[in-house]
């Protein structure tokens, strides 16, 4: 881990301040079943649409799925911010025991393995609201946590630049322990002039050779949707097609377990009645060989998940369905779209050029008994980092 950042308190007083929350808002945590009814859908679906930062993993549609998958014992609490009797802000809490390998019990946000961005669902101008309200909440709620741990948070854009006025505005005790950039497509280029400037002349023969020779197969066709049109049987394939390559053999495919299977089906059916799916296939003689699940959260977009046969990478299918899928670029309420890929992923950061900084903020919480404590384990994490 790499530590980026502390920052340090201005005073005995400033240190321990409770923070003042503006007036009509709060906190609340709350068993996540009761989300389920459709008032309260609804409320969360208007929340998403007026998001200070799209965040497609803490939506309704999907966050309801994962937790009924993945959280059968109701151990993970959604933070309600609510602003003048609304909802204004979802974030989904645990107390874990551990950190990492450590034995060091926290409260930290709730990421799964298929869940690729932490960032709160924040309606737009309440950012610094927020951040107050859920720091003040962790203080009163502390418990056994020694400290608040945020994953897989954005470091740019309005919700990071929040969070770090919030911590100073406080001289609140808080560390960047952990930082990436992953692979992003945001830019002014048509697709066709992206492709290019992102891979050399060689490359690009390369592909339309490989293209070629595939053809020489059978039928080669490639197919774009966003309505519910054979849904279930593009999903169905989807599941296969990844299960039949090393993910399978690793037990890391999604129809490896009973729990991501029934959270693919519920979450793709749910993003497409939101109008958020967008699914790109390619097929050889109407069987596909080649297939991703982009969802669209204007202005963003998140390639989701992407699978391909493994019979065929002689031909580099998933390579020719990126080429497909560089007409983000085109669309006309999206921006940018991040990859959710590994950092230094092999195939996708050779084609998308730009890059998304996210890290994991650790930040100090309760009395001062419990942020001496904490102070001691910053420090240690950042002597090991270093």
């Amino acid at each position: 881990m790499t530590s980026q950042a502390a920052l340090a308190p201005r005073s005995e007083e400033r240190r321990h301040a409770a923070p003042s929350l503006a007036p009509g808002s709060r906190v609340r945590a709350t068993d996540w079943a009761g989300m389920e009814n459709p008032e309260a859908r609804l409320a969360w679906d208007a929340l998403a649409a007026c998001a200070a930062e799209p965040n497609p993993f803490h939506e309704s549609w999907y966050l309801l799925p994962a937790l009924r998958a993945l959280d059968p014992d109701h151990s993970v609490r959604l933070l309600r911010f609510e602003h003048d009797g609304e909802l204004a802000g979802i974030l989904p809490l645990r107390r874990e025991p551990r950190y990492y390998r450590w034995p060091i019990p926290q409260w930290c946000n709730w990421i799964h393995g298929n869940c690729f961005l932490g960032a709160p669902l924040i309606a737009a101008g309440l950012e610094r609201q927020f951040w107050r309200a859920l720091f003040a909440w962790a203080d009163r709620h502390a418990g056994a946590g020694l400290f608040l741990h945020l994953a897989q948070l954005p470091l740019d854009g309005p919700l990071a630049e929040a969070l770090q006025a919030v911590l100073a505005e406080q001289g609140r005790l808080a560390g960047l322990v952990h930082r990436e950039d992953r692979a992003m497509l945001a830019s002014p280029l048509d697709p066709q002039a992206y492709f290019e400037d992102s891979l050399s002349g060689k490359k690009r023969k390369e592909l339309r050779r490989q293209h070629n020779r595939l053809a020489e197969l059978g039928d080669v066709a490639f197919e774009r949707r966003s309505d519910d049109a054979h849904l279930a049987r593009w999903i169905e394939d989807f599941l296969a097609l990844e299960h039949s390559g090393w993910k399978g053999t690793a037990g890391s495919a999604l129809a490896s377990h009973q729990a991501t299977t029934a959270l693919f089906r519920e979450a793709l059916h749910g993003a497409v009645s939101h109008g958020r799916l967008e699914r790109l296939a390619i097929t050889l003689d109407g069987e596909p060989i080649a297939m991703l699940a982009n969802f669209i959260t204007p202005p963003g977009a998140y390639s989701f998940k992407t699978a391909f046969d493994e019979r065929y990478a002689r031909y580099s299918p998933g390579v020719l369905l990126q080429r497909e899928n560089l007409a983000l670029l085109d669309h006309p309420e999206v921006r940018w779209c991040d990859s959710c890929a590994a950092a230094d992923h092999p195939m996708i950061d050779h084609i998308w050029r730009e890059r998304r900084p996210v890290g994991r903020w650790s930040i100090a919480i309760g009395g001062a008994a419990r942020r001496a404590v904490f102070s001691a384990l910053l420090k240690a994490e950042q002597r090991r980092a270093g």
